[in-house]
């Protein structure tokens, strides 16, 4: 009799703290009925002063959220990676690329997923140094105060734990309208440079050497030749000595050649090939020519739809040498360009009046290196156009037309670019409200849950016992920040247990030995995963149970989880402490959590992650608000004493 009352006040706390909770259930007692009937009548009158609420705010929100989705829209389709954070350094956006660039930046093993070192609200100080981030927005803050533009940017290159270079330009981010501009947080654009670095060391290795090796032989070439200056040398000493200059001549020529092919190889992939409107590329190529041979050119048959994968800077620089050539041999004679496809590729000519240069004579200006001009060096037509991965050569209208140089030259893609997957979606990479956080100085227990960043967790097993050998086979994680599930930031790995796994775990969870054979081993995944968990606070339902297994592994793997934890089982019992059962399910059908993909580690983390957003309202109804108070309550639970 005095349970059934206690029972319906924590069913009623539940409606108070959670609107979209499931209505009271008619009480066994005739007594409670019209209670319990009124008590709904209430929560539904709740629910639909709610839903209005929820209605204006929709229509006052839609203007923002427009410019929210532009903003998302144009971070996913920049090319550099991009990140956005607050003052304190936390991630407040970032896009796809730099979710990319970051994962390449772990070191984590080869399929051991979610290990970036990136996720709205960590911290960019993971792989940027605090005080190199310091330093550029002092630096900004000094051209501000000499009368520099506030907006101004800094610049600077640092190295990540992985030996990655990475250049970083950081720009401020100030509020409009403020009387001092107050910082509310900085932009970085990185750029992985760790290929580009490594390229230009090799150069300056090799000319390093170059220069060493050509001194010696110089100085081995001028004591022979002021030996041969004696007049009393035998013919076998002059020959002697001048085989050895026979010799360093041809050593040097061969260093200086393979120095040169090097140099050329580099200097054609030192500009990317990028898309290009064909009639654009052709228009600019006649601009070119006209402006240094100061003739004629005619564009011919151009079709206007076509797009080219082309290094602009390099294929126009090509045409205007040719051009050159042709007005050196004809006397600027009248040019004309065409561009047409011809099948997957492109077709491109450069015309000249028959009458003009030998065909046979011009055959040859492709393999002539192209005069050192804007930088591109020792580059021939023909280098410029294995660039390209095209071909060239003359052709000669059977009619007795112009003859002309033929570029076949590569179609820019046509398929659209691959759509991002689940993981990647992009609403998921951005969160505004994270502006308002600001890192306190108080210690993380005195931190009130609602701040607080979480990583949610669970796991699947060959058993129960740990002890007994029993091991991890899937792991599964998510992140809770600013009150919300990123499910684009999420861990889910298999795992090679190197055991067998029994048939009764595989009817709980389907995994079978096939799905974790040649997955990474424990050791290789547990760093990954405390790379994903950073500083947050860890969650789990039963997690006594996960960490009984994390924590047998810490010596092999190197990854010590030693967190705040969180228990949602805990936790249950400390706002439904009248109820019996505490299971993942049975909380979710009193919260109204639907509890799906049960026994996929990345499930139950998404639901359980659920699950404890639902019990924070309730907890902040005990006076439970602190992490601290948490804690302590939990410990006071009847489940607590239960050990792994």
């Amino acid at each position: 009799a005095v349970a059934a009352p206690a029972r319906l006040a924590d069913a009623t706390r539940v409606l108070v703290g959670y609107a979209a909770a499931p209505d009271l259930g008619l009480a066994a007692s005739a007594s409670l009925r019209p209670l319990t009937e009124a008590i709904n009548g209430l929560a539904q009158q709740r629910r639909s002063l709610q839903q209005e609420t929820a209605r204006l705010v929709e229509e006052a929100g839609r203007e923002v959220a427009w410019q929210r989705d532009q903003l998302g829209a144009l971070m996913a389709e920049l090319r550099q990676s991009v990140v956005v954070c607050n003052p304190e350094g936390r991630i407040l956006l970032y896009n796809a690329q730099a979710r990319d660039l970051f994962r390449r930046l772990s070191r984590a093993p080869e399929g051991a997923a979610g290990a970036e070192l990136i996720g709205l609200g960590r911290s960019i100080h993971a792989v940027i140094e605090r005080p190199l981030i310091g330093h550029a927005l002092e630096t900004i803050e000094r051209r501000k105060a000499g009368g520099g533009d506030p907006g101004s940017s800094a610049r600077f290159v640092t190295t990540t734990p992985a030996g990655h270079l990475i250049r970083v330009n950081l720009a401020s981010v100030r509020r409009s309208g403020a009387a001092e501009a107050a910082l509310e947080g900085f932009v970085l654009i990185l750029d992985d440079i760790t290929e580009e670095y490594e390229a230009e060391s090799r150069r300056d290795r090799q000319v390093l050497e170059l220069a060493e090796r050509s001194r010696a032989a110089l100085g081995n070439m001028q004591a022979a030749l002021e030996v041969l200056e004696y007049p009393d040398l035998d013919a076998e000493q002059r020959d002697r000595l001048g085989a050895v200059v026979r010799d360093e001549v041809a050593a040097m020529s061969a260093r200086l050649g393979a120095f040169a092919a090097d140099t050329s190889q580099d200097l054609m992939t030192r500009w990317p090939l990028q898309d290009m409107l064909g009639a654009d590329l052709l228009a600019a190529a006649r601009q070119r020519i006209e402006a240094d041979q100061g003739g004629t050119v005619t564009l011919e048959t151009v079709d206007p739809t076509l797009w080219l994968r082309v290094d602009s800077f390099a294929l126009i620089r090509a045409l205007a040498f040719l051009a050159e050539r042709l007005a050196a041999a004809g006397g600027r004679p009248e040019l004309q360009l065409r561009l047409a496809q011809a099948g997957r590729r492109a077709r491109l000519d450069l015309a000249w009046p028959a009458e003009g240069a030998d065909p046979k004579v011009a055959l040859g200006w492709q393999d002539e290196p192209m005069e050192p001009a804007d930088g591109v060096g020792a580059l021939s037509v023909r280098d410029v156009v294995g660039r390209h991965d095209g071909e060239l050569w003359i052709e000669r209208d059977r009619d007795g037309g112009p003859p002309a140089f033929r570029f076949l030259l590569p179609l820019a893609a046509s398929e659209p670019a691959p759509a991002l997957t689940p993981a990647l979606a992009r609403p998921e990479y951005y969160d505004f409200d994270l502006f308002a956080v600001r890192d306190a100085d108080r210690a993380l227990d005195d931190r009130l849950l609602s701040e607080l960043a979480y990583t949610v967790i669970d796991t699947e097993t060959t058993g129960l016992n740990p002890a007994e050998g029993d091991e991890i086979i899937q792991i599964g994680a998510t992140r809770v920040v600013n009150g919300k599930i990123l499910r684009g930031e999420c861990f889910d790995q298999l795992i090679d247990p190197q055991r067998s796994i029994p048939a009764a775990s595989v009817a709980i969870h389907g995994i079978q030995p096939e799905h974790v054979r040649g997955k990474p081993t424990i050791a290789e995944v547990l760093p990954a995963l405390r790379a994903f968990v950073g500083d947050t606070v860890l969650v789990g339902h039963n997690v006594a149970f996960d960490l009984s297994f994390l924590r047998r592994k810490e010596e092999v793997s190197g990854a010590r989880f030693d967190l705040p934890v969180l228990d949602t089982l805990l936790l249950s019992t400390l706002v439904h402490p009248n109820e019996t059962a505490h299971g993942l399910e049975a909380i979710g059908g009193r919260l109204g959590v639907p509890i799906s993909s049960r026994h996929a580690a990345l499930g139950d983390a998404f639901s359980t992650a659920e699950v404890f957003l639902r019990l924070l309202p309730l907890l902040r109804q005990r006076g439970i608000v602190t992490l601290s108070q948490a804690r302590e309550a939990a410990q006071n639970s009847y489940y607590a004493r239960l050990r792994y």
